[in-house]
């Protein structure tokens, strides 16, 4: 790579771009970014022409003639309109990142980068056809295009131009080679080549002009080139930068440390015999052991060679860096097998005693040792350092304190450049130099580098953060570093490639290349010389070479077998079907004991011949294949594998693209389509908006007033209270109602009583004409003047006041919504048969509603203008008696005052209706007006002022008393028990709020012959309603579901809990359902595909079923069948309820962009802004909805099939979902057929054994054969092993337990059900009654580590005291809760699938079944819990040291901080182990959490150093004192502010108690940016700024005040009028400073006045000093 190195110029201009001329333009490929040299314009014309290889020194901008000839290749393709691109081929990843970079921003073209770094490996067809739609130019590694050739997703006619980098690599079996041979000397319309390279040699050794020519040729075959280079090299010269070529020479080794090598060697001998002895003493001689020994020697073997190595050719010193840089590599000893843990530990041993042994033949320390006053020659003589890398020390001194330099030093091992790099770092004379070193990232090499780590590095390097770079071959190529001054070959190159690349590194002027020679040492000598010779013979035969008279040899390919699919032409050469084979069982299920690979069995079988047997594991497609006879024993292997991948192929295992099929190709493009959508569908995130489905029942053809027969529901209410009475009422509606919809009982909760509202069918009834208006009338009047308003319009708004019922009421009246709700007359019979309608009740309110609408609402009596304000009375008369105190005159009759008590009444003047509580003598009209509070100033002297300035109104009685009466209000939610689950009620004693009543003369009242009961009950109306149209609509959907069993339904009132969401606040919702009928769906899809399917393996069936049961197609299957609409998840708002007739008063204009009522599921719908409100409906009955409830709806209602009608009802539902699920029995009958045809190979008294421990026999012994054959046991080549049984038995346990769970635990809340149903499914939980019963005996295995772990897991139930085993100990092999749930599946099948006899054979191996009180959480889980509970933030700290992660977990608790560590291999066990010792050392402080009850518990202890005794914690988190039950706070010291009061609590600790570390404050002040003044911004900033600093969260403490009369609260935008206000106080604790207490400014609501106190406590922290507020910019 070239094309950034054309910097040299003769002057100091800028080294890219050359000023003197404008850029050249160039209509497609974009500007050019630089102007050719003469000599690249004559290499770019001659490219043009034909295919060429060019061969120019490193620097001579070889990518600049590249990236032209793609802008001129790439716009003849746009200009033919011919679907090709263009392909640039490097052989690095490094390459591939550099060009890449360099054509997309020298080019306009869209240019993609392809490695195995990005998942091309796995990458389909369609993926390919986009990435090739998208892009003109594709930059890849040759591996990846070579089997995206062999794979047949595109071919290379398709391809318009390959540009092949550093192309001498085309040689062998190398990549380049195959792409040419295997493709592209054998298609049609071939692409242009320009292959690039400064070394068409690559030999090792000398090379003579005659073997260069045949290196040339051959090269010049393959790729079908030409080679071309530059003969006049004068301009090269002058532009082209060459580095100054020195030798730099070493004295030999003086210091032969034989002495040393012979101690290390014996420690190698002995520790390598030991391992025999250890594997001699293993019980079992297993494979997995004995690979394991074999790695273990091999790397004992490889660390003795590179520490004599090190000691060899860097000394003493470096030998000692290499130990120790092998011993931080060492195995891991924590292996979870004793003889894997010992084995281990030797290879440690053996490093350890090594260091040891360096370590006695040096002086002193290593640490130490290499100060200012070292003396490096001394230290050679001494063989410390080797002559060597004292000449490289000294070499580094030369350069002085250059800082800006950059030096590469090219080595032969990853050894080497890691313990130079420790050795220089030490360094002291060379600490100004930054050192480093790169590696290659082999994944063999536990030396090597990952990628990231290299390209950082690489970064570090090029950027001048880092001077010194020790480096393997891995930057030889083309890696461009500008600044480079310094190249030394540290080690030799061995090849003219190598030594003209790692040259070519040195790009600055002056620059120079060193390499370093050994005094004497001919070899080297003639090795350097023999490259030299090689470069020179290279560069004469490219430049001699004349095109027109070499003519290219034709390319030829061995003739090599190979596979060819027809349908797509992919392809597989026998040369590469080993590896395809190794990458199809890699697909495979396997687990930990268990790696899925093939095995091969070699025969000779004589005349110098092989015949080789490829063995699959057990759980792939077919097990064992022969191969053709060979000659050799590597192709009769690979022979064997070409037959397996054509056999795999034709059976379906491989896709016509000869890749491991997948069955979850289809979850792949969900996930992809996902990304591009706001969030998933199904997903938590992913919030939509829905409408609501309308009721039918409800709908009716009546709004006209005709005639109508009607079916008839009583209503019937009966109070805890015996005493009070609510008058029964009648629902009548034009359809019937499904039985158990219209026959139910209903619980509603009032304040402190209880209402039990029964809802009966009765008959049908006919209403006449003239009974439907007076039944429409009552309606209107009671509804509106109830909840909502009959005289709209106001004198202070401005707007004309009128009679809502005045106008056409048909308005009010839709057809899709109709009912009645009539009130009864009181009977004493209880007979259904015995109600009436109160027909003088609703005539009565009719007259009312005609005398509103003749009279009462006249110009006249609204503007004061005098008249007769009163329908039904004249001017007092004189010879009328005015002292009979006994009537009491009202706007429509008199009454005696002896009755009017409980009169319902209706204002004239506000249309509101009130109940009389009695007359208020004393008082009159006259009497001084009122206000409710004293803070408001009176507006009014006198009632009859207020009615007259207000209202208009002239009182003709002024002198009558005045009425108390009680106000209507709105309705609540009676279907939620607010009470209910209170914790302390002696702590928070319950608030009674004052009754608000209303003072009026009688004048202005007009009485209804209507009972105080009837209002009463109507306010029960709105929630049995709601709950009784819940109800229609779940039986609507009943009816659309349409399974009919034999016996009963499904209950109406279960699938009403199917669709209800918690959000609703009812006492039951979805989640319980949901839990089950997830277990169901698991179980019977698992039970489908197992019998569907009985050649796919465990991972095949898996991927299925979690692409059927995944939360996104159960959310398609939802919305496919419109379930959105159904779903209830919002709590009841009473206030927005609206009866047929009634005005809303708080609508909800549709602001949706949606017309319909039903909302398309289209992109604009949907969104993951956490700010939109979930369940809030328009008008329209549009709301936003979680994406991810939908999904747990359809889990819910198969939940709730099964719960009601069993498993036939819960499959009927699937199937009407979409969901193929079928249980035929015949397919039963074929498992049971197949597993009795199996001969099992255990003794027949071990089958007998297992039955009776298991108390069941098996009809078919075959079927427990397979549950207890793990896939290591191959010995006998089975062909099955428990997988697949395993899968299905997983999903059998999951059901059982659930449902005994569900049944068991009626009321326990949802999600402890889950944390049950966890435990109790857990494979530990298997694990433990597998050892229980002794099961894991009858295992049939082949893993040492398997073997290993089940006898020290049985071990350690044989102890005292471990019969009841914890969740945090040592956990079990997976494989034995794997065996236990694959012996379920085989019971299952065994049985025909009888659930009932699984869950009776073992629910007693089960026990004892895990209960609330005996559950354990996770310790994290545990922890988080435990300190959301009490409002505390817990910080976490993770760092890797190796293989091992540490996790520090800090917890800040009052004036106290803990911490809590841990360590393990991965992060997660490693936050367990932490958050295990913090939550230790909580309950040594007496703080605990329990889960079962929810509560803290908390002993005499405190958190921090509180010494008191005897206190509790409230549920906020507040300490309480049990005797007096107020919060205990320190003394406080008040101070008044301007705005509010603040009280600030200063609390020192004790003397005693104080240390440096408690004491200690903070000079680093915390500080936010500019708070939010929105709603919910000033707490946001306020807990945020808790979390980050760990302060317990603050308390709050609201008070509510009412008042009669308007008032006026808040400031700016958030100034309301209402006629309640709130204040809030809020404490805050700060660790080693005390408690400060803030009180807010009043607000209309009590989120606003939260809001208040937060930001006035964080004004006040700022005050302090404790906080810095930003300022908004």
């Amino acid at each position: 790579m070239e094309f950034p190195e054309q910097a040299q110029t003769p002057n100091t201009s800028n080294p890219i771009i050359d000023h003197r001329d404008p850029p050249q333009e160039n209509s497609n490929g974009g500007p050019m970014p630089v102007n050719p040299r003469r000599y690249q314009l004559e290499v770019y014309e001659v490219a043009v022409k034909r295919n060429t290889i060019v061969v120019l020194e490193t620097g001579a901008g070889k990518t600049l003639i590249a990236v032209m000839l793609i802008s001129h290749i790439g716009k003849t393709i746009k200009s033919n309109g011919a679907k090709k691109f263009i392909v640039f081929l490097a052989p690095t990843v490094h390459l591939v990142n550099q060009q890449f970079e360099v054509i997309k921003s020298h080019t306009q073209f869209e240019v993609g980068e392809y490695h195995g770094g990005k998942g091309v490996d796995d990458w389909t067809e369609k993926d390919w056809e986009n990435e090739m739609n998208q892009h003109d130019v594709l930059v890849m590694t040759p591996q990846v295009l070579l089997d995206a050739l062999k794979r047949a997703f595109f071919s290379l006619e398709t391809v318009g131009l390959m540009v092949i980098d550093e192309c001498h690599h085309t040689r062998g079996n190398h990549p380049y080679t195959k792409i040419m041979k295997d493709f592209y000397h054998k298609c049609g319309s071939k692409p242009k080549i320009f292959g690039m390279t400064a070394s068409p040699v690559v030999r090792k050794g000398g090379s003579s002009t005659m073997e260069c020519e045949g290196q040339i040729s051959e090269l010049e075959s393959i790729l079908d080139s030409q080679i071309y280079t530059v003969e006049d090299k004068t301009e090269m010269e002058v532009f082209v930068p060459s580095a100054k070529e020195t030798l730099k020479f070493y004295d030999p080794t003086r210091f032969p440390y034989l002495d040393l090598k012979v101690k290390i060697e014996a420690l190698w001998l002995k520790f390598d015999n030991s391992f025999s002895k250890l594997q001699e003493l293993a019980q079992n001689n297993y494979k997995d052991m004995d690979d394991r020994f074999k790695s273990l020697r091999k790397r004992l073997s490889s660390d003795h060679a590179k520490i004599s190595y090190c000691l060899d050719d860097l000394g003493l010193m470096c030998a000692y860096e290499a130990v120790k840089v092998r011993l931080e590599n060492a195995p891991n000893t924590q292996e979870d097998c004793e003889v894997f843990r010992e084995s281990s530990m030797r290879c440690k041993s053996f490093l350890e005693e090594v260091l040891c042994v360096l370590g006695e033949s040096l002086t002193r320390g290593c640490d130490n040792i290499l100060g200012s006053e070292f003396d490096y020659s001394k230290a050679a003589d001494l063989g410390y350092i080797s002559p060597k890398l004292l000449e490289l020390i000294e070499l580094f001194q030369s350069f002085g304190g250059a800082v800006q330099l950059l030096c590469l030093i090219f080595v032969d091992r990853i050894i080497t450049a890691k313990v130079i790099e420790r050795f220089v770092k030490k360094v002291a004379s060379l600490s100004h130099f930054t050192v480093s070193y790169l590696t290659g990232s082999s994944t063999s090499s536990v030396d090597s580098l990952a990628p990231k780590l290299q390209k950082e590095t690489l970064e570090s390097f090029r950027s001048g953060k880092v001077n010194l770079l020790f480096t393997t071959d891995v930057v030889e190529e083309g890696i461009h570093v500008p600044n480079c001054s310094y190249v030394i070959r540290f080690d030799l190159p061995k090849t003219v490639r190598s030594y003209v690349q790692s040259r070519g590194r040195a790009r600055q002027h002056d620059s120079q290349f060193v390499m370093m020679l050994e005094r004497g040492n001919n070899k080297q000598r003639e090795q350097l010389y023999d490259v030299i010779r090689s470069e020179r013979s290279m560069i004469d035969t490219a430049t001699n070479r004349d095109p027109s008279t070499c003519i290219l040899k034709a390319c030829t390919s061995e003739v090599t077998r190979a596979y060819f699919v027809d349908a797509t032409g992919a392809s597989i050469m026998a040369d590469s079907s080993i590896s395809l084979v190794y990458r199809y069982c890699e697909q495979l299920p396997g687990d930990k004991y268990f790696t899925p690979k093939p095995n091969f069995k070699f025969s000779y079988v004589g005349e110098g011949s092989y015949e080789c047997q490829i063995v699959l594991p057990p759980n792939a497609a077919f097990q064992t294949c022969v191969g053709p006879i060979c000659k050799s024993a590597h192709l009769s292997k690979q022979l064997v594998c070409l037959e397996a991948c054509k056999k795999l192929h034709q059976m379906g295992a491989l896709d016509d693209h000869l890749l491991p099929s997948t069955e979850y190709s289809s979850e792949k493009k969900l996930c992809v389509k996902s990304k591009e959508a706001a969030s998933g569908a199904g997903t938590t995130k992913r919030k939509e908006l829905h409408g609501t489905t309308c009721i039918r029942a409800l709908s009716g053809t009546w709004a006209e007033n005709l005639d109508t027969v009607f079916h008839a529901y009583k209503f019937d209410f009966s109070c805890s209270i015996v005493s009070e009475f609510f008058s029964g009422f009648v629902l009548l509606i034009e359809s019937k109602l499904d039985d158990d919809v219209g026959n139910f009982e209903l619980e509603l909760y009032l304040v402190s009583k209880t209402v039990k509202s029964s809802v009966s069918y009765c008959r049908q009834l006919r209403l006449d004409t003239e009974q439907m208006k007076k039944a429409k009338c009552f309606q209107e009047l009671f509804f509106n003047g109830l909840f909502g308003k009959l005289i709209l319009g106001s004198k202070s708004a401005g707007t004309k006041r009128e009679f809502l019922l005045q106008n056409d009421e048909r308005r009010l009246w839709s057809q899709s919504y109709l009912y009645l709700l009539l009130p009864l007359e009181s009977v004493n019979e209880a007979s259904d048969k015995s109600w009436r309608i109160n027909w003088e009740g609703i005539d009565s309110c009719v007259s009312v509603v005609e005398l509103l609408n003749n009279s009462l609402l006249g110009d006249q009596h609204c503007n004061g203008e005098g008249g007769d304000v009163s329908p039904c009375r004249t001017e007092p008369s004189e010879s009328k008696c005015m002292d009979d105190y006994n009537i009491v005159h009202f706007a429509n009759c008199s009454a005696n005052i002896s009755n009017i008590k409980d009169m319902v009444v209706l204002a004239i003047h506000t249309g509101k209706i009130y109940s009389v509580v009695e007359m208020v003598s004393n008082t009159s009209a006259e009497s001084p007006f009122e206000s409710s509070t004293d803070d408001v100033p009176l507006k009014y002297t006198s009632y009859a002022e207020y009615f007259n300035k207000k209202y208009g109104i002239v009182l003709l009685r002024p002198s009558q008393p005045l009425l108390r009466l009680k106000q209507s209000h709105n309705p609540h939610n009676l279907l939620v028990n607010f009470s209910d689950g209170a914790t302390d009620k002696t702590s928070k004693p319950e608030l009674f709020k004052p009754q608000m009543h209303a003072f009026m003369p009688p004048e202005l009242l007009l009485i209804m012959d209507i009972d105080r009961s009837v209002l009463k009950s109507l306010y029960l109306l709105p929630s049995l309603m709601h709950r009784l149209e819940s109800l229609m609509l779940a039986s609507q959907l009943r009816k659309e579901i349409g399974f009919h069993p034999s016996s009963s339904q499904i209950s109406s009132s279960l699938i009403l809990e199917a669709l209800t969401t918690l959000t609703c606040c009812e006492n039951f919702s979805m989640e319980r359902l949901e839990l089950l009928g997830d277990s169901v769906l698991k179980y019977v899809v698992s039970c489908h595909l197992f019998l569907k399917y009985p050649k796919k393996h465990e991972g095949q069936l898996s991927a299925r079923r979690s692409s059927t049961v995944s939360n996104s197609n159960l959310y398609k299957l939802g919305t496919d069948h419109k379930l959105q609409g159904y779903i209830r998840d919002s709590a009841f708002d009473p206030r927005r309820w609206v009866a047929p007739g009634q005005y809303s008063l708080r609508p909800v204009p549709c602001k949706c962009g949606v017309d319909s009522l039903e909302v398309p599921l289209d992109r604009k719908f949907q969104t993951e802004d956490p700010k939109v409100v979930v369940g809030k409906c328009c008008d329209k009955g549009h709301r936003w909805m979680g994406s991810k409830t939908i999904a747990d709806c359809v889990e819910a209602l198969i939940g709730a099939y099964y719960v009601g009608c069993g498993l036939t009802a819960a499959i009927h539902m699937m199937k009407w979902f979409g969901i193929d699920a079928e249980l035929e029995p015949s397919l039963v009958l074929e498992a049971i057929s197949i597993a009795s045809l199996r001969s099992y190979t255990p003794k027949a008294h071990a089958i007998a054994t297992l039955e009776s421990k298991l108390e069941y026999v098996f009809s078919t012994k075959g079927l427990l054969q397979e549950a207890i054959t793990h896939a290591s046991y191959q010995e006998f080549s089975l062909g099955y092993c428990y997988q697949r049984l395993e899968f299905l038995g997983d999903s059998v346990l999951d059901l059982l337990t659930t449902l005994y769970l569900y049944e068991t635990y009626r009321d326990i809340d949802p999600g402890e059900l889950t944390d049950l149903r966890s435990a109790c499914v857990s494979n530990e939980n298997f694990a433990q009654a597998a050892v229980r019963r002794n099961l894991q005996l009858h295992l049939l295995h082949c893993s040492e580590l398997l073997q290993s772990q089940i006898t020290e897991y049985a071990k350690s139930f044989a102890e005292p005291n471990n019969t009841n085993r914890s969740v945090q100990g040592a956990k079990g092999p997976k494989a034995l809760g794997d065996m236990f749930e694959s012996i379920v599946g085989a019971v299952l099948i065994d049985t025909k699938l009888n659930l009932d006899e699984v869950w009776r054979i073992f629910e007693p191996l089960l026990s004892p079944i895990v209960t609330p009180d005996k559950l354990e959480l996770p310790p994290l889980r545990e922890l988080n819990e435990l300190c959301d509970s009490l409002g505390h933030f817990i910080k976490e700290k993770c760092t890797r040291k190796g293989e091992v992660v540490h996790v520090e977990l800090t917890l800040q608790l009052k004036d106290v901080l803990l911490t809590g560590e841990g360590n393990d291999r991965s992060r997660k066990a490693a936050k367990g182990e932490a958050a295990r010792r913090l939550l230790k050392e909580l309950e040594t402080r007496g703080i605990s959490y329990s889960w079962s009850s929810k509560k803290r518990k908390q002993g005499t202890g405190h958190v921090g150093d509180s010494s008191s005794s005897d206190m509790n914690i409230d549920e906020n988190g507040q300490i309480i004192d049990e005797e007096s039950g107020e919060a205990m706070n320190h003394k406080k010291l008040k101070t008044t502010e301007t705005r509010t009061l603040l009280k600030l609590t200063k609390v020192m600790p004790d003397a005693g108690d104080l240390s440096e570390k408690g004491c200690s404050s903070n000079s680093d002040t915390p500080a936010i940016s500019a708070i939010n003044m929105k709603k919910g911004g000033p707490r946001t900033s306020l807990f945020e700024l808790c979390k980050k600093q760990q302060w317990r969260m603050p308390d709050f403490k609201s008070r509510e005040t009412k008042s009669r009369t308007p008032i006026e609260l808040g400031e700016g935008s958030e100034r309301r009028t209402g006629f309640n206000s709130f204040v809030s106080d809020i404490i805050l604790y700060i660790p080693n400073f005390g408690n400060i207490e803030c009180t807010g400014d009043a607000r209309a609501d009590k989120k606003s006045s939260l809001d208040s106190a937060a930001l006035v406590m964080l004004y006040e922290l700022e005050r302090q000093g404790k906080l810095i507020i930003g300022s908004k910019s």
